[in-house]
């Protein structure tokens, strides 16, 4: 009787003690206890280099120490499966595992956070798969999931059901319907090699055109691969406005844009879910009028207008769909010919100028 009394006592010790050695192993070993320990080699080699190196492990995926039992049964599969040979390499994200990881990013990235949570890709799987005007205009397919629900593990029909254009529908995996559709992790790759952003001096020392564009971090997260792509290794595309080649920006964020907001198979502008601009916004870069995270274009116009408006008028009085999504005039696409189907007017108070020989256009005789 001792004997198993002293057996439950040692037992007891070691479930106790246990959370603590792990934490203290960890700690001491600077995250490669984890990498010891774990099929996450590749992931740590990745974190060492990348701009959260200095983020230890256990602030974005728990330690000992974390208090939720789903945590540590999770771990204990896991262990199990490493025990029997059951070994996945490298470890992928599930689904399951993203409320967890939406938290850690809002701990750091408050701002930012804030502004995806009030824009429109923080939409839920409730309200994009079960948009009953949509539903009803096209069947819903696996390509929907490429870039709305990129980390669910399945296909549609694991997802929504009926798969038909008549409804009503319904959600097979309840529990996501609150939760969003396009997380932080379908644009940024956590592990992703850069160096962390350091504060900038007090004045400024770097000259406008050198300073950062975008983050390291910026990628898309391909759900047939189950892996991100970097955006300097996504293209733009060739588009077209019938024949006619079409001006676009060569700002590299575009490149993802693209991947969700695509034109059909051959390019051209305003087919499938493309908005490329032409017209009189020919050549702006989306980020121009859509700010990155929250999508919101109320200051996109007066980051231009009314100093370089051709016709002098407060342009967001116009008829356009900044004013009126119900306008017959896009945004995207309007021409100053749209509205003045007789000819464009000159400018209020402008005269013609008499230009020197060298600035005349040439004329054929």
């Amino acid at each position: 009787m001792r004997a198993r009394t002293r057996g439950i006592v040692i037992a007891g010790a070691v479930l106790l003690l246990a959370p603590g050695a792990a934490e203290l192993s960890y700690e001491t070993g600077g995250g490669t206890g984890c990498a010891s320990c774990h099929e996450i080699q590749r992931s740590y080699d990745q974190w060492s280099l990348s701009t959260h190196r200095n983020v230890s492990c256990r602030a974005c995926h728990g330690d000992a120490l974390t208090l939720d039992p789903a945590f540590h049964l999770n771990n204990l599969h896991r262990v199990a499966g490493h025990l029997e040979g059951r070994v996945s390499e490298p470890i992928r994200l599930r689904q399951p595992d993203l409320p967890d990881m939406l938290a850690r990013c809002q701990k750091c990235h408050r701002q930012e956070f804030a502004d995806w949570q009030a824009g429109p890709h923080a939409s839920t799987y409730s309200r994009i798969f079960l948009d009953r005007k949509q539903n009803a205009r096209q069947a819903l397919q696996d390509d929907c999931l490429r870039c709305h629900g990129m980390h669910f593990q399945g296909g549609i029909r694991d997802l929504v059901t009926p798969i038909n254009t008549a409804g009503p529908w319904r959600l097979l995996a309840p529990e996501l319907a609150n939760l969003p559709a396009i997380p932080c992790l379908a644009c940024h790759a956590m592990h992703t090699r850069g160096n962390p952003m350091p504060r900038p001096p007090i004045p400024a020392a770097t000259p406008g055109p050198k300073q950062e564009l975008f983050r390291p971090s910026l990628a898309l997260y391909d759900r047939r691969e189950q892996l991100h792509f970097a955006v300097r290794l996504l293209s733009l595309p060739e588009m077209r406005e019938r024949d006619r080649p079409v001006k676009i920006s060569p700002d590299p964020r575009q490149a993802l844009c693209y991947q969700c907001h695509a034109p059909l198979a051959g390019n051209q502008v305003g087919s499938g879910d493309d908005r490329t601009a032409i017209g009189v916004h020919e050549g702006l870069s989306c980020l121009a009028c859509h700010l990155k995270h929250g999508q919101q274009t109320r200051a996109s116009c007066a980051n231009c207008h009314p100093r370089l408006s051709n016709c002098g008028l407060d342009v967001e009085t116009m008829d356009t769909t900044f004013k009126d999504l119900k306008s017959s005039h896009n945004i995207h696409f309007v021409k100053c010919a749209d509205c003045h189907t007789h000819g464009v007017p000159r400018k209020p108070g402008v005269r013609r100028r008499a230009l020197p020989l060298s600035e005349a256009p040439l004329t054929l005789r």
